[in-house]
């Protein structure tokens, strides 16, 4: 007899159902999320058969925490349900929309009795290469939060400091800088950087780590801050100022928090198998290439075909199909975070790839707007990082993109 078990998770505690092949209730448990629980649960499952080689699968709405975990070991088929297909299967069983704990716990016991084939169960990563997706999300999550408090910082200048905003225009990542902070710790109004002398902008600069263009750089600060900028009332300019220096605060521990997790990744990531192809691709660095692996994985069985990881990816195209309409889109069902990092790799690889770029070219002589065909250079590639990482192989651009007749025979000539 085979049983399947579901667990409605919840951040304290669980509801636990099995069931059997016919759908029969056999047992159900609410457990605390702690090491007490997971022992009650480990020992219901060992109470209907769960063994080493012969485990119990189980159906959980969420892939992440201790839980998963314990569930993990061995050789136990964990599936991460998502919630709303779970809401589709709970209207199969009652029509009245009533919703309790146990009863989506039975729900997702029986989503495994009755379509096991159509879910995917959580796969098998090495330890490492979990380790990088931890740091690589968590990389990626505090650039996103550099950014926006960097976003704050720049609306709240505008509102009473247009002098600071000018002055940092013509760096790369402006207020991320630490000679952007430096200078607004220093002069958190403008009728203070008005004031600040030659002598101070320069020590500002060289407290950030600045090495280079000193002089001339401060020349053109002390320039920009002593111009003609209007000014709010000396009362709120001071108010103003007082709230800026605590979103700095914030922002350079958002600063400091991406600067540390992306040491870490490079430090983690160079340690993969997968790494050296990885970074054989063009347009691929040590931390794009983690965020790729990070959302991947290394378990070579988790996708079928490339057909597969590109869906996943979000690069190829769906077709929606009905009666005599037809028509092709862009997915919007996919993994947010790998179809972001591919943009961002189709757009490297344009730079380092003549092949890439000609790809490219191609793609919009045919009519292609820059994003479709951008995310059409990236179903090519993220195809061929499919076949290489199968193959254990390295990115060669004369088979990826092999030379058309036209270039043939303009290079013979």
């Amino acid at each position: 007899m085979l049983i399947y078990c579901g667990i409605d998770w919840a951040e304290r505690t669980h509801d636990v159902a099995l069931v059997d092949d016919t759908g029969q209730l056999l047992a159900k448990r609410h457990i605390t999320d702690d090491a007490d629980g997971y022992k009650i649960l480990l020992e219901l499952l060992a109470e209907y058969g769960d063994t080493a080689e012969n485990p119990i699968p189980v159906a959980i709405e969420t892939s992440r925490g201790l839980l998963v975990a314990v569930l993990r070991t061995g050789k136990r088929q964990v599936f991460a349900i998502n919630p709303m297909a779970a809401a589709r299967y709970r209207d199969r069983h009652s029509v009245s929309r009533r919703k309790s704990d146990p009863g989506d716990a039975l729900v997702l016991a029986n989503i495994l009795r009755t379509d096991m084939h159509a879910h995917r169960q959580l796969p098998d990563d090495s330890d490492l290469g979990r380790a990088i997706s931890v740091l690589a999300r968590a990389q990626q999550d505090s650039l996103w939060n550099r950014q926006q408090l960097a976003n704050q910082l720049q609306s709240l200048l505008r509102e009473y400091y247009p002098s600071a905003p000018a002055a940092f225009a013509a760096w790369t990542n402006g207020l991320c800088r630490p000679e952007a902070r430096e200078l607004l710790k220093a002069a958190p109004t403008p009728a203070r950087a008005a004031r600040l002398t030659r002598p101070q902008i320069q020590a500002a600069l060289k407290r950030a780590g600045r090495q280079r263009g000193i002089d001339a750089e401060a020349d053109r600060l002390r320039e920009v801050f002593r111009g003609e900028w209007p000014h709010q009332p000396p009362l709120v300019e001071d108010a103003l100022g007082k709230q800026m220096l605590a979103l700095l605060i914030q922002l350079e521990a958002a600063c400091a928090a991406a600067d540390n997790l992306a040491e870490a990744v490079e430090e983690a990531f160079p340690q993969h198998p997968d790494a050296e192809i990885l970074l054989s691709f063009p347009g691929l660095g040590i931390q794009l290439a983690a965020r790729i692996l990070a959302e991947i994985g290394d378990d070579r069985t988790r996708f079928a075909d490339a057909r597969g990881l590109k869906a996943y990816a979000g690069s190829s195209p769906i077709t929606r199909a009905s009666g005599k309409k037809s028509a092709i889109t862009r997915r919007w069902v996919k993994n947010d975070r790998l179809n972001h990092a591919g943009y961002l790799w189709a757009f490297s690889a344009l730079r380092h790839s003549p092949g890439a770029g000609a790809h490219y070219r191609r793609r919009r002589e045919q009519g292609d707007w820059h994003a479709a065909a951008q995310r059409n250079l990236f179903n090519r590639m993220i195809g061929q990082l499919y076949h290489c990482l199968q193959h254990r192989r390295l990115f060669d651009e004369r088979l990826v993109f092999p030379a058309s007749p036209e270039a043939t025979e303009a290079a013979a000539a």
